[in-house]
């Protein structure tokens, strides 16, 4: 699977270690930075990851901050994401299923590597159910970005 990946500072240990989980599983990474712990403006790495994914460029993205929160906001900003911060299995797998989620966002502060690979991997196994009552919820959310109400 091809996957955009981004981290401001305050994710960007774990940013690293889940990238290299994941070549190791044999998917494409596309790593948008950071490069170090350097302070930096996490909007800038939503932004490029949210476009990727928003593009086809990229078919799921993650996101790594220090709570998760401010990554969700801002790439949800981005015609197309569906970013979910969530903070346990449960939560991906509804969120991927019911929601077709195609951005998942995590807090440094609160996972470890190992639990946080475990997220990701929720994420990237779960399918979007399809059902129609979710469908057309995702239809919904869609047309919430073209104008204005549903």
């Amino acid at each position: 699977m091809k996957i955009a990946i981004g981290a401001d500072h305050a994710g960007f240990q774990l940013k690293q270690e889940l990238a290299a989980k994941l070549v190791a599983l044999g998917h494409e990474v596309h790593d948008f930075g950071t490069v170090s712990p350097e302070s930096t403006d996490y909007p800038d790495y939503a932004g490029q990851v949210g476009r990727a994914v928003s593009s086809g460029e990229a078919e799921r993205g993650i996101l790594v901050c220090s709570t998760g929160v401010g990554m969700s906001i801002a790439a949800n900003k981005v015609h197309g994401v569906r970013a979910a911060l969530a903070m346990n299995a449960d939560e991906v797998q509804l969120t991927r299923a019911h929601n077709d989620a195609n951005v998942l966002t995590l807090g440094a502060r609160y996972f470890d590597a190992p639990q946080a690979a475990e997220l990701v991997r929720v994420f990237l196994d779960t399918p979007f159910d399809g059902g129609v009552r979710h469908a057309r919820r995702v239809a919904k959310m869609a047309a919430l970005e073209s104008g204005p109400g549903v």
